[in-house]
């Protein structure tokens, strides 16, 4: 890793409710390092998502945003699938049912790479191989419907880095999938962000599924970032009382130490 990739400042998010502006974000300040594998910690409406989407752009129409997005890496605001790959959490939202999946992967690379449709058809099949899809030929022609689960994320991780983007963004990419397929979707992207030397931001409420793979903690409440720091000290020594609490709650008779796993 070397130097910042992107630079938060103050930023902060609000959504018009009503007559009133609901915090989503306050006052966040965070570096991303290049080259970095950060988790952001969070329970349901803790904020993580919409800090994704900020640094995205992906963020609704009305949204009020504050504060600062410097990215001293690129230059400028990353380019949606040129300079950052979006995986949500159902690739059934991210793939449209009506084109093959080879189309589909074989889009971006084409728009973003200047390809012509035959090379990046060869990509996308590349790509599935990489992804680890089996028969990468048979499943350019297929549609999404014919793939389970795992399958179709895999796929939409394989779109996400058509155009070689330099961010990779997973936002709760494996909540919807069972533990095994989990573990196999995290080495997934562990061993492409290597290979890549992409940033990876890796959003989940898993702490323990995070920490295995990640280089950084971040952990958001009510909104607000309480703490972050290399993965090794937040799970040894955290400094706020709610990751404290987080760490607690996966530490029973049935699971191991976290600590133990990073050693």
């Amino acid at each position: 890793m070397s130097g910042i990739f992107c630079s938060l400042r103050q930023l902060s998010v609000s959504y018009r409710r009503g007559r009133n502006n609901a915090a989503a974000l306050e006052g966040v300040d965070l570096d991303i390092a290049t080259g970095e594998r950060l988790a952001i910690i969070g329970e349901s409406g803790s904020g993580k998502s919409t800090l994704a989407r900020a640094l995205a752009g992906l963020l609704p129409d009305g949204a009020k945003v504050g504060g600062e997005m410097l990215w001293p890496a690129l230059g400028h605001p990353p380019r949606p699938g040129r300079d950052f790959g979006f995986v949500f959490q159902d690739p059934g939202t991210s793939l449209n049912p009506v084109l093959t999946i080879g189309e589909q992967i074989a889009e971006g690379a084409r728009r973003h790479l200047g390809l012509s449709w035959k090379q990046a058809s060869l990509r996308a099949e590349e790509l599935l191989g990489r992804v680890r899809m089996p028969e990468p030929d048979k499943a350019m022609r297929a549609y999404p419907h014919q793939l389970s689960g795992g399958q179709r994320q895999r796929v939409a991780i394989a779109a996400a880095i058509a155009a070689r983007p330099a961010l990779l963004i997973a936002d709760e990419a494996t909540s919807a999938l069972d533990v095994v397929v989990q573990a196999e979707i995290v080495r997934l992207l562990d061993g492409l962000v290597r290979e890549d030397g992409m940033t990876l931001l890796f959003i989940t409420h898993d702490i323990a599924l995070a920490s295995g793979f990640v280089d950084r903690i971040a952990v958001f409440r009510d909104a607000r970032l309480v703490e972050a720091g290399p993965v090794h000290s937040v799970l040894s020594a955290p400094e706020s009382g709610y990751t404290a609490a987080l760490l607690a709650s996966h530490r029973d008779l049935a699971t191991p130490p976290l600590i133990a796993e990073l050693s």
